[in-house]
């Protein structure tokens, strides 16, 4: 065979540094020694795979399609390389967790610190996900572990999951914002009326979900839940948020509290993970995730 794994690691070198140069300081080589791997791999293959534009080395249209396919298979090489090493020891290279947009990071970390403070090697990899981002997660593989995966679970295998949390979300809006005048309960009428302010869902393959929008409302989507309380403060839309955040917005006096006549009902909370996953690092999250206590502290506000 005349394209190797090494040829194809020179080629992603060369196109994320730019230059042979640079590209064998990441890969600790000397610059002739990536010349003569590529010379050889254009001579083997019969096509010329990179031309200069100043500086820079430039993949040639051939040279783009092969290393674009041949990132696939590195990925796999990776992959391959992991199992085996999981296999022999049980511990993963390394566990995504993903974590809902309505918890906070910081109440994650006590978590990691109990996990770093064992001296374990498994590698960890944080996300937020929204909505139905959650489940989709880890049905593609972007999260091995998935902290608080909001409704109901999607019709797809592999996934198992333990009731976390349920959420009560609250209904805010700008003091200044018309909303804020109407008496209450408001009415569904007069609500949808009003844009509502909505975290983007992260899904990539699964349906998209939305929460607390009505349908015909208009809508203003963000990334994440600090930038939606921020989005309502401003009165740029009303909309639901968590307790601990909605708290905090009202007491600064940037929001206010609403009740509606037809309330959001609570949304279930639970963490999720992927079943085929066996590794100790996974196992052992599961096993301090049975911590009321430590339930409790990443939970706090969201009734």
């Amino acid at each position: 065979m005349r394209l190797t794994l090494d040829a194809l690691q020179i080629l992603d070198a060369i196109d994320t540094q730019g230059s042979f140069a640079a590209a064998a300081e990441r890969l600790h080589r000397v610059p002739s020694a990536l010349s003569h791997a590529v010379q050889k791999l254009e001579g083997d293959m019969g096509v010329a795979l990179f031309e200069k534009n100043g500086r820079r080395a430039v993949l040639t249209p051939a040279g783009r399609t092969l290393l674009e396919d041949g990132r696939h298979l590195l990925r796999a090489a990776l992959e391959l390389e992991a199992r085996v090493r999981q296999v022999a020891t049980g511990w993963e290279t390394e566990l995504a967790i993903a974590v809902d947009a309505i918890i906070p990071m910081d109440r994650v970390l006590p978590l990691l610190q109990r996990y770093y403070a064992e001296g374990h090697g498994t590698r960890l990899r944080l996300s937020y996900e929204v909505l139905g981002g959650c489940w989709d997660a880890l049905a593609t593989g972007r999260a091995d572990l998935m902290i608080g995966a909001p409704g109901d679970m999607p019709a797809r295998s592999g996934i198992a999951t333990r009731p976390l949390a349920t959420l009560h979300s609250v209904f805010t809006l700008a003091p200044h914002h018309p909303l804020a005048t109407v008496p209450e309960p408001i009415p569904v009428s007069e609500q949808i009326r009003h844009r509502a302010v909505v975290l983007a869902d992260t899904s990539r393959e699964l349906a998209a979900r939305t929460s607390g929008l009505l349908e015909g409302q208009d809508a203003l989507r963000v990334p994440d839940i600090e930038s939606k309380a921020a989005a309502q403060a401003a009165g740029l839309g009303v909309g639901h948020l968590p307790p601990w955040l909605a708290q905090r917005e009202v007491a600064a006096g940037r929001l206010v509290i609403r009740r509606l006549a037809a309330p959001k009902p609570p949304t279930p909370l639970y963490l999720a993970w992927r079943t085929g996953h066996e590794g100790r690092a996974l196992a052992w999250f599961l096993q301090a995730l049975e911590d009321p206590a430590l339930c409790q502290q990443l939970t706090e506000g969201l009734r």
